[in-house]
């Protein structure tokens, strides 16, 4: 793989990695109600989905969906219908006025058993969308010279990839915090709920209407 090829891999990478998803509103809604540790939870719950989705895909898993479209259909529908359940659930959040000089979100929560949640909720949201399995499957290959060895040239894509990712998280994590500030009024939080709920139920609509 030639330098060029890298920094051609990183730009595409920062432009599609900034654009939002379910996983940058997930991160941006955790960080403003929860605080900055819960998003972090978040993140690692993301990047370990996104990993082995990248992982799969390098190991031919896309081509089989691709060649069984019934599978990637039926993991479509059943991305989009969590998603859904997730915008509901957010729609529904218990809200609360917020005690002033209060530095964390009223709803926040900092035991092990609130962090596993908002770990698997990371990786669920990551993994909703079966796209990304096919995404990389056709993306990762256009950078890779097929006549030097794969594994190094995967790692070094691979690791491009969650650097960027990771950064682009925590601009987005970066504006959640200063939207906490906001959300201390219990009618400016269920506003806020209502809307990142009605988004989350928004993409849902997308991929159930997408045609594989």
């Amino acid at each position: 793989m030639s330098l060029h090829t890298w920094w051609l891999f990183v730009m595409m990478t920062f432009v599609v990695s900034a654009t939002p998803g379910p996983n940058m509103l997930l991160i941006m809604s955790t960080s403003a109600r929860d605080g900055m540790r819960a998003a972090v939870v978040n993140m690692a719950g993301c990047m370990t989905s996104l990993m082995l989705m990248l992982s799969l895909s390098a190991a031919g898993l896309g081509a089989l969906l691709q060649a069984f479209p019934a599978v990637f259909e039926a993991l479509r529908l059943l991305g989009a219908a969590y998603l859904a359940y997730l915008g509901v659930q957010c729609w529904r959040s218990p809200v609360q006025d917020q005690p002033v000089g209060s530095t964390v979100p009223a709803t926040a929560t900092t035991g092990p058993s609130s962090f596993w949640a908002q770990y698997r909720q990371g990786v669920l949201v990551a993994a909703s969308n079966p796209k990304a399995i096919l995404f990389a499957a056709a993306f990762f290959p256009q950078f890779l010279n097929p006549e030097a060895a794969q594994l190094p040239q995967f790692g070094i894509l691979l690791s491009t990839f969650a650097v960027v990712e990771v950064a682009w998280y925590f601009v987005y994590a970066a504006s959640g915090q200063k939207l906490a500030n906001y959300l201390r009024r219990a009618t400016v939080m269920r506003a806020f709920n209502r809307l990142t709920g009605g988004v989350f139920v928004g993409f849902a609509a997308l991929m159930a209407a997408a045609k594989s």
